[in-house]
């Protein structure tokens, strides 16, 4: 498919572009405020019922690179839909089980159909969008993410004041089965490039991660620090709530209210990438989260811990979809969906890194100690991130005078 810039319109996309992302979130925003809650019904010990929620993750790194290669051979669109079902399948699972292990086995199966989920969005997106509305179209299909995580879990809370905690996995899977069926109506835009790649042979996703391999260990690494940065807000910030005696109801407005702001700087973020290039974004992320993670001991009271929350909403927001903008730029026209499993990696194992640094430095030193200490590497971070998307917006502009 191909968009001029005067002809293309967001709203001739929005329903099949976020409209299965926005439908799917509401489901997943629903469960994971309960999913804890559902293990520990089931009999599971507190530390039990954390593996479980962070098995989600866990499926997501798992995933990362076999999605890749398969979004590659059958399209974005079979992906999504398939992914979808397959995931409703997984929350039914975790909603009639009666033992832990097979909640824990819905909620592994969940995450890894959401890593192909999200790499079949990225790879339709970058072909329905023009270059020139790029960082935007990915701005809002992260944002799509955050509208449904915010939908999901009210929805999810007036269902259970009607029935029980398993009835917000039925939800859940009838929200993945929604968004299939919305995928389903999506064109199928890849098809004469999986066509030609079936007649010359599929790349393999080792082979592809081998030549690009600067690129990963580069701009992939800044992709790393981006993750763990945008994730240490749900890690540290409960347990600096909690160090200070918040309640749990305090600590959930003042989350509501960074939440908030987190949808209010999308746009605005996705145009300043798109108009001012993509360090002007990433490296506010970073900032951020540093500056935040610095201010953080200085935070003795609920409104102050709301506005350290603040800030980081404000960084969070503005780099809504950068990882996926960056992503695109750096993709190869052969090998694209198999580049992007690789990438996607890149920000899981961020993701996933960042609460367990916080684990293991607030294990060894008091919680104030790890804050300034996370907060001197996120400085550190922001430099890598810094240099290395100028890179990329330096490499933008002289292709485009070409």
């Amino acid at each position: 498919m191909t968009t001029t810039r005067d002809e293309f319109r967001f709203r001739d996309i929005w329903l099949v572009a976020y409209g299965p992302s926005i439908v799917s979130a509401i489901g997943h925003g629903a469960i994971m405020p309960v999913l804890a809650l559902r293990a520990r019904d089931l009999g599971a010990d507190v530390s039990t019922a954390a593996a479980v929620v962070a098995l989600t993750g866990v499926g997501m790194l798992l995933a990362s690179l076999p999605a890749g290669a398969l979004v590659a051979r059958i399209g974005e669109r079979r992906a999504l839909v398939g992914a979808g079902f397959v995931d409703a399948a997984a929350m039914a699972l975790a909603a009639v089980s009666d033992s832990v292990a097979g909640l824990a086995a819905g909620v592994l199966a969940s995450g890894m159909c959401w890593t192909l989920f999200l790499i079949a969005r990225q790879g339709f997106m970058i072909d329905a969008v023009p270059v020139t509305h790029r960082a935007r179209a990915m701005s809002l299909l992260g944002g799509s993410y955050r509208i449904g995580v915010l939908i999901g879990p009210l929805v999810g809370a007036a269902l259970i004041g009607l029935t029980d905690l398993a009835s917000v996995f039925w939800l859940g899977a009838a929200m993945s089965v929604c968004a299939s069926l919305l995928a389903a109506t999506m064109p199928d835009l890849g098809e004469d490039e999986r066509a030609a790649a079936r007649v010359s042979g599929h790349l393999g996703v080792w082979s592809v991660i081998a030549a690009h391999r600067r690129v990963l260990a580069t701009l992939g690494v800044a992709v790393v620090v981006l993750g763990a940065s945008r994730s240490l807000r749900l890690s540290l910030l409960p347990l600096w709530a909690d160090h200070l005696g918040l309640s749990a109801s305090t600590t959930s407005l003042i989350f509501a209210g960074a939440a908030a702001l987190d949808v209010a700087f999308m746009w605005p973020g996705g145009w300043l990438m798109d108009t001012r290039g993509r360090m002007v974004v990433a490296l506010p992320v970073v900032l951020s989260m540093a500056l935040a993670c610095l201010l953080l001991p200085l935070a003795t009271s609920a409104g102050s811990v709301a506005l350290v929350m603040a800030l980081i909403a404000a960084g969070n927001g503005l780099g809504s979809g950068i990882v996926m903008t960056l992503g695109a730029d750096s993709a190869p026209a052969e090998g694209r969906s198999q580049f992007l499993g690789a990438w996607r990696l890149c920000g899981d194992v961020g993701n996933t890194g960042g609460p367990l640094l916080v684990s293991a430095v607030a294990a060894a030193a008091p919680l104030a100690t790890a804050c300034l200490l996370v907060g001197v590497l996120g400085l550190v971070g922001a430099g890598w991130v810094g240099y290395w998307t100028r890179r990329v917006d330096l490499d933008r502009v002289a292709l485009s005078r070409r």
